[in-house]
């Protein structure tokens, strides 16, 4: 028979092991987050939306397409096509790098450290991925324009060397130029040391100017390695510039903390969801919309806005006789005027041709004394 100090002891030996265990895998996806990246609305009223699906980490997690719901001022949209998630069908993804060349980064060999993440990032590209090269310091210099050629970016990034100051403001306006006629998903990686010191344009002016392109910038901050503290490093502009463009931030202290970020950093984007749907709203009225994307297995969602565009308002498909009527209502109105002015010019010339008479001029010589010579005219 067990004594009672023996009970008391095994009991207090599984209550320990119980508190010791790890947590059940079934509640893994409680980090799980999701993000509105980019809204292509190029081929309104078709609009794709591109959603990232990550953990606390920055790591993303594949989801049933089917869990993912798109809603659109409230009203639940239906896919007409959905693509990615790591999948073979994904869509092509366009990617600017913009590298901070400034002469901070010639120390404790941050540069070379660049370089070796910036290949690394491009030898993961897939098939139909693109990406271009932009540096700065003082100026912008378009290094690299947007290509498939992989060797092309690899030589043109290992070309690279440092300068004076730094201008990253300018030169992501540069970038995002750069993007402007390109379709899909499109990103701006951009890697700074320090502080911008000598651009023209400010913070707000790189977020006004993403406009309807809708790409995003991930940014990451690279400290010195030699030091604890991110002493220069604009940490909360760089912050701002990824939250508002749906990007991500993260800070790198080494050569191997900064290969590993372009890595996930290239591994979320590919494995972004491309959902397409057609707006019940079709019309380019210039009103923002609001979307809702939301998880149905994990009950997580995030909002964002877009706006169609459409300086004038676009006319109905039903409306456009009515519209006609008006037009030329308007141009007969416009032309009244004309046919008025024309006509009283045409009666005034008329009139004045009927009251035209002969004049007799005298001309009389004062030498001779002669009589006058009568002209008629």
């Amino acid at each position: 028979m067990m004594t009672k100090p023996l009970r008391f002891f095994l009991t207090f030996v599984l209550l320990g092991l119980l508190i010791a265990s790890p947590t059940p895998k079934a509640f893994a996806q409680d980090d799980t987050q999701i993000r509105i990246t980019q809204v292509d609305n190029s081929k309104f009223p078709n609009v794709t939306v591109y959603v990232s699906v990550t953990n606390s980490a920055g790591e993303p997690v594949g989801v049933d397409p089917a869990s993912i719901q798109i809603s659109e001022n409230g009203e639940v949209m239906q896919p007409v096509d959905i693509r990615g998630g790591g999948e073979g069908d994904a869509k092509p993804l366009t990617t600017m790098l913009v590298i901070d060349i400034s002469g901070s980064m010639d120390k404790n060999g941050k540069l070379d450290a660049a370089k070796e993440a910036a290949k690394t990032y491009v030898t993961q590209m897939r098939a139909g991925d693109q990406a271009g090269l932009i540096t700065f310091d003082t100026q912008t210099y378009y290094v690299q324009p947007v290509t498939t050629d992989t060797v092309a970016l690899i030589n043109a990034i290992d070309g690279l060397a440092t300068g004076g100051d730094t201008s990253m403001f300018d030169a992501l306006i540069e970038a995002e130029k750069a993007l402007e006629g390109i379709e899909g998903r499109k990103a701006i990686i951009v890697l700074a040391d320090g502080l911008d010191n000598h651009s023209k344009s400010t913070a707000e002016d790189v977020i006004n100017q993403i406009g309807p392109s809708g790409l995003t910038i991930s940014t990451i901050g690279f400290g010195d390695s030699s030091t604890s503290a991110q002493a220069g490093l604009d940490e909360p502009t760089l912050k701002t510039l990824a939250e508002k463009s749906g990007g991500l931030y993260s800070f790198a202290a080494d050569s191997a903390a900064l290969t590993a970020l372009y890595e996930q950093y290239g591994r979320t984007l590919q494995s972004e969801y491309a959902i397409t749907y057609v707006s019940p709203s079709m019309l380019r009225d210039g009103v923002n919309r609001n979307l809702t994307v939301s998880l149905s297995t994990v009950g997580v969602s995030t909002d964002a806005n877009y706006n169609p565009g459409g300086v004038l308002p676009e006319v109905a498909q039903s409306s456009w006789p009515l519209f006609g009527l008006i037009l030329g209502g308007l141009l007969i109105l416009l032309l009244i005027p004309i046919v008025i002015s024309r006509g009283r010019d045409l009666f005034g010339g008329m009139k004045g041709g009927f009251k035209r008479k002969g004049r007799i001029k005298l001309a009389q010589s004062a030498s001779t004394g002669r009589k006058p010579n009568i002209k008629i005219k």
